[in-house]
C-alpha cells in the first residue's frame, strides 16, 4: 500500500495453505492436498512455523512446506505412533516393532528397534517391543513407552531401558514441570519417574486403559481414555483429573466413546476420540463440538496461530480454528445418533441371518430362525410358510424359477410359491451359510467346514474346497470365477476347475465377500476389517472398528456394510464413512434393490430400509 512492499508472514502462509474452509461448514473441515484413502491411518503430528509433519500406518511420513504435501522416505514401512522434538533438527518418532527415528532436519534416520532375524522376519527380542508415545524437555532428554511396561531414557546421547516394574501396556507419557515423568497406560495404570530415575506406581481407582496425558498449568493432571463394557457392547470413555494426591473421575453423569488424545487451546482443553468425537473442557463443564465425520480421531497436533489439527482413521486430517471450538453439537444421547436408516415392520422377533434380492422379479426375501422366510411385497414384509424347523442362513433363486434356503445340518429347501420341500440333506451336521448363483442355472453354497457345494443342473454335489476352515461368505463374477471367505483370513478362489487359497494380507476373520469387477472386490470382518482387491493385490484396512462387520453388498457409485452392535459403513468411491443406524441391534445381512435401496437384516427381526442417497 502506498508504494510499499507488503509482506505475508510465513506464519500466516502457512496456515492458508490447508485449502479454503467451506462456506456452509463454519467448525472443522478436511485438508486438501494430502493424498490419503480408507488404508491410511493417522496417528500424530508435530508443526512449526515453516512446516507440519504427519505420521502413521505403513511408515507414513507426510510432509507440508506450505505449498505442498510429499511423503518422505521411512527406514521401516511399520507404524509410525508418535512425535517429538525440541525443533525440526532434533525431531523423534516412535512406532511398531520398537521403532525410534531420528530427523536431523534433512534425512530420517533408524535409531532403535525393527530387528530381523535370519529369515528376513521381525525379530522376537525386547527391543522390537511395539512403543506408543514419546515426550521430553527442552534438555533433550526424552522418554518412550509401549507395550509390556516398557520404558525407554534418552539421556542426550543413547536410548535405555527403565524398570517401571510393571508389565501394562503403556500408552502417554508425558514430563511434568517440576521435572518428574508420568507414564500411563492399561487397567488403570499410573506411574511417577522421580527426579533421582526412580519409577513409582500410584494408585489409581479407575480401572481405565489411558491413551492420553496432560500436564495442566496448576500442577493437576488430566488423563484420557476408556473401558470396554460388555453391556453396552463397545468402548465407553473415562476421563480423569489427578492433583499430586488423589485421582477423579470426571463428568460421571455423560457418556463418552473412548478418548485417543488431549490437547490445549485458547478457548480451553480438547479431548477427541472414537467416533469422530470432540469435546471441550472448560472449567467445571463439557461441550461437544461438531466435527463433521464418524471416524475414530487419534490425534491432535497444534499449529501456528493456535489452530489445531485432528489426524485418524481413513486418511482424516480436520483443521480446527476458533470457529469450530465454537461450534458445538447437540446434546445427544448414546444411541440417538440422527440416522440415515429407517426400521420396517418386520412382524417378526426371530433372529434374520440372511436377505436377498431376486432381480427376475425385483423383489426381497429375508430369512432366519425356525425356518422363517420373509417376502417383501408392496412395502410390506410378510411371512412365507416356514423352511422346515431349523434356522435358515441365506436364499437364492432354484433353477426352475422358485425359491432356495439354506442353513443348518446341511439342508436345503425349494419353495415353489405354495408349499416347501426338501432339496437336498446333508446328512451332517454342518451349517450352509451363504449361496451364490449365476441366475442360469449354476449355483454354489458354502459353509462350516469348508464345505462347498455345487448345482450344475442335475444335483447338489460336494465340491474339494482345499480348506476345513469355515467358510463364511461367497460371491461370483460368473460360474467359473468365484471368491468364497472364512477364518482367519481365508479367502478362497475358484477359477472353473478347482479351488485355490487366495491370500489377503490379514489373520482377521472374513465374514463376507462382495465385487463389482474381477479387480474390484471388497471384503469385511472381524473388528471393522475391510479390504479392497484392485486386481494387483489387497489392500486391507487395519481392525480398528469397534464393532464387527458381517455383510456388504453395493452398486456402480458405493458399498455399504453392515454388522454388530447396529455398524453400518458406506464407501462412497474415495473413502468409508460411519452410517448411523438408529439401532443397537446387530446386523447380519444386506441386499440392495435393483433402485439402490438398501435392506439390512438383524437381531430380534430387525430390518432397516436406507434410501436411496
Amino acid at each position: 500500500m502506498h508504494g510499499s512492499v507488503e509482506r505475508v508472514s510465513r506464519r500466516g502462509f502457512f496456515l492458508g495453505q490447508f485449502g479454503a474452509r467451506p462456506e456452509a461448514a463454519p467448525g472443522w473441515y478436511s485438508v486438501e492436498g494430502l493424498s490419503a484413502g480408507p488404508d491410511d491411518v493417522f496417528w500424530d503430528g508435530w508443526a512449526d512455523e515453516t512446516g507440519l509433519f504427519v505420521v502413521g500406518d505403513h511408515g507414513a511420513i507426510n510432509h507440508f512446506d506450505g505449498e505442498d504435501w510429499v511423503r518422505q522416505p521411512c527406514p521401516a514401512p511399520v507404524p509410525i505412533h508418535a512425535l517429538w522434538g525440541t525443533d525440526r533438527a532434533n525431531l523423534w518418532a516412535v512406532g511398531w516393532m520398537g521403532l525410534i527415528l531420528h530427523h536431523d532436519g534433512e534425512i530420517w534416520s533408524q535409531m532403535r528397534g525393527c530387528v530381523v532375524d535370519a529369515g528376513g522376519k521381525y525379530a522376537s527380542v525386547e527391543e522390537n517391543t511395539p512403543l506408543f508415545a514419546i515426550c521430553g524437555g527442552a534438555d533433550g532428554q526424552a522418554w518412550a513407552v509401549g507395550d509390556r511396561g516398557m520404558v525407554l531414557h534418552f539421556d542426550g546421547a543413547d536410548w535405555t531401558v527403565e524398570n517401571a516394574s510393571t508389565h501394562a501396556h503403556l500408552r502417554a507419557v508425558i514430563r511434568l514441570d517440576d521435572g518428574r515423568v508420568m507414564a500411563a497406560g492399561g487397567d488403570g495404570t499410573v506411574l511417577i519417574r522421580d527426579v533421582e530415575g526412580t519409577w513409582h506406581a500410584l494408585d489409581c481407582p479407575v480401572g481405565s486403559n489411558f491413551t492420553a496425558a496432560m500436564a495442566l498449568p496448576d500442577g493437576r493432571v488430566l488423563l484420557a481414555g476408556g473401558r470396554y463394557f460388555i453391556q453396552a457392547n463397545g468402548f465407553r470413555g473415562d476421563l480423569v483429573m489427578w492433583d499430586g494426591e488423589t485421582f477423579e473421575k470426571l463428568f460421571t453423569d455423560t457418556e463418552f466413546s473412548r478418548f485417543r488424545a488431549l490437547g490445549r487451546t485458547g478457548k480451553g482443553l480438547v479431548a477427541l476420540g472414537d467416533a469422530g468425537q470432540i469435546h471441550l473442557l472448560r472449567d467445571d463443564h463439557i461441550d461437544r463440538l461438531q466435527s463433521g465425520t464418524g471416524h475414530d480421531l487419534l490425534g491432535l497436533v497444534d499449529l501456528p496461530l493456535g489452530d489445531v489439527m485432528a489426524v485418524g482413521d481413513y486418511g482424516s486430517l480436520l483443521v480446527g480454528g476458533s470457529a469450530a471450538l465454537s461450534c458445538f453439537a447437540p446434546a445427544i444421547r448414546p444411541g440417538e445418533e440422527p440416522a440415515n436408516w429407517s426400521a420396517m415392520q418386520s412382524g417378526t422377533d426371530r433372529q434374520l441371518w440372511g436377505i436377498w434380492h431376486d432381480p427376475e422379479q425385483d423383489m426381497l426375501f429375508a430369512c432366519g430362525e425356525e425356518g422363517t422366510v420373509l417376502a417383501h411385497d408392496r412395502g410390506k414384509w410378510e411371512a412365507l410358510p416356514p423352511a422346515g424347523a431349523l434356522g435358515i442362513h441365506d436364499l437364492a433363486r432354484a433353477p426352475d424359477g422358485g425359491l432356495l434356503a439354506a442353513g443348518q445340518l446341511g439342508e436345503i429347501h425349494h419353495f415353489d410359491g405354495t408349499a416347501w420341500r426338501k432339496h437336498f440333506d446333508l446328512f451332517m451336521d454342518i451349517t450352509l451359510l451363504s449361496m451364490w448363483s449365476d441366475g442360469r442355472g449354476q449355483i454354489f453354497a458354502v459353509g462350516d467346514e469348508g464345505l462347498v457345494l455345487h448345482w450344475s443342473g442335475v444335483d447338489w454335489e460336494r465340491m474339494p474346497s482345499g480348506t476345513k476352515s469355515a467358510l463364511y461368505g461367497v460371491w461370483g463374477m460368473d460360474a467359473e470365477h468365484l471368491l468364497a471367505v472364512g477364518d482367519f483370513g481365508q479367502v478362497m478362489r475358484w477359477n472353473g476347475k478347482r479351488w485355490d487359497e487366495f491370500n489377503a494380507g490379514t489373520e482377521h476373520f472374513l465374514f463376507d465377500v462382495w465385487g463389482r469387477s474381477l479387480s474390484d472386490v471388497f471384503v469385511v470382518g472381524l473388528s471393522g476389517t475391510i479390504g479392497h482387491f484392485d486386481g494387483s493385490r489387497w489392500h486391507i484396512t487395519p481392525a480398528r472398528a469397534r464393532n464387527d462387520l458381517l455383510a456388504l453388498t453395493g452398486t456402480e457409485t458405493d458399498v455399504v456394510a453392515v454388522g454388530a452392535a447396529g455398524a453400518a459403513a458406506r464407501f462412497d468411491g474415495h473413502r468409508w464413512h460411519m452410517d448411523p443406524t438408529g439401532t443397537t441391534a446387530g446386523l447380519r445381512a444386506i441386499a440392495v434393490d435393483g433402485a439402490g435401496r438398501y435392506f439390512a437384516a438383524g437381531d430380534g427381526g430387525t430390518i432397516l430400509f436406507r434410501d436411496a442417497k
